[in-house]
């Protein structure tokens, strides 16, 4: 008996797990697609295209991941007060949801400073070696001081891309990073208008918006991909009692299908912010030295200079078309130019 119940358990784990790889591999696939800039850097241009705002990316990895861990690792505990002898509970499965959800994305806000430094290599500078590591110090430092908060950790990340991101739970636990590109390539004044540009980030409270955003989003895909995969199993393959094989796969690409849709209306607050970022370092730094900034970024990446599947996505402000425009992170820099000037875009 405990042999037969013990492979019941074996095959009812295979069920779950075959039917998440099969879902991370179509996940994994679909970001090749639409996102190549983010899984293969072309060396044969220079290096001169955009992974377009990391933190966003990682802050979107990170809670993917987590979403994923947590929905398995329920169901393999058989944590799933939403189903009963009658069927599916809304009312416990809605309350499930927004525990999960937003546990998830404070989750993720949590871990963003340890992943982001993780994924992107960044290296924190305790003791300034160099005469540009301590400007870089000293100009976070005094834009720190000017909007009133804690002075964020500093780090630069070793990559030939023009690139800088901010990410932190709150305001006074924050970390502003930069490329050795953009060092490299940019002048001390366009680099201060990049640095406030992150700073704003902060002080708009951001990436605490985006977990809020975030929590709502992951509480309908928990939600939602459980009701599909319940309503199929039971009208499409006509299960009578308790929930079939169907439920699990269902039920999982459903949650990464969502989650993909769910990720569409990040994007689009991205977007927004970004303005609203760049106008915070037009206050800090200056107006000149932001546009001068996103000048400099369009100088060093024209479309010309990149292959045509990369050009789409670079921060050179080329408009993507179709599908792909839903997911980009950043308005063209030519958007951006232009409501800094305070032209209509």
């Amino acid at each position: 008996m405990k042999t037969y119940s013990a492979n019941i358990h074996n095959q009812e784990k295979r069920v779950i797990y075959l039917p998440l790889f099969a879902a991370a591999k179509f996940y994994g696939n679909f970001v090749k697609f639409l996102l190549p800039d983010i899984v293969k850097i072309n060396t044969h241009t220079h290096n001169l295209f955009e992974k377009n705002m990391k933190r966003i990316f990682y802050f979107l990895v990170t809670n993917l991941a987590i979403m994923l861990v947590l929905s398995v690792t329920l169901s393999v505990l058989g944590v799933q007060p939403y189903l009963n002898a009658s069927g599916l509970d809304l009312g416990n499965l809605l309350v499930f949801s927004f525990i999960i959800g937003f546990g998830g994305a404070f989750l993720s806000l949590a871990l963003s400073k340890w992943s982001a430094k993780r994924m992107s290599g960044a290296v924190v500078i305790k003791n300034p070696a160099t005469p540009t590591e301590q400007w870089l110090i000293n100009t976070v430092r005094n834009q720190a001081q000017r909007v009133g908060i804690t002075m964020p950790e500093v780090a630069i990340f070793n990559s030939p891309e023009v690139n800088a991101f901010a990410t932190g739970m709150t305001k006074n636990r924050s970390l502003v990073a930069v490329s050795s590109g953009l060092l490299n390539a940019m002048t001390h004044d366009e680099a201060e208008g990049v640095l406030a540009h992150e700073m704003s980030h902060i002080t708009n409270g951001d990436m605490v918006t985006l977990t809020l955003i975030q929590g709502v989003l992951n509480t309908f895909v928990v939600f939602l991909s459980r009701v599909i995969g319940y309503a199929v199993d039971k009208f499409v393959f006509d299960t009578r009692r308790g929930t079939g094989p169907a439920y699990f796969l269902i039920r999982i690409v459903a949650e990464i299908l969502l989650g993909i849709g769910a990720s569409v209306v990040v994007m689009w607050f991205s977007r927004q912010r970004e303005f609203r970022a760049d106008a915070g370092a037009a206050v800090l730094a200056g107006k000149q030295k932001m546009i001068a900034a996103l000048e400099k970024l369009q100088a060093q990446q024209l479309p010309a200079a990149l292959p045509r599947q990369i050009a789409a996505f670079g921060i050179s402000g080329r408009e993507s078309r179709g599908l792909r425009r839903l997911f980009s992170t950043h308005p063209t820099l030519d958007e951006r130019i232009a409501r800094l000037r305070g032209q209509q875009s």
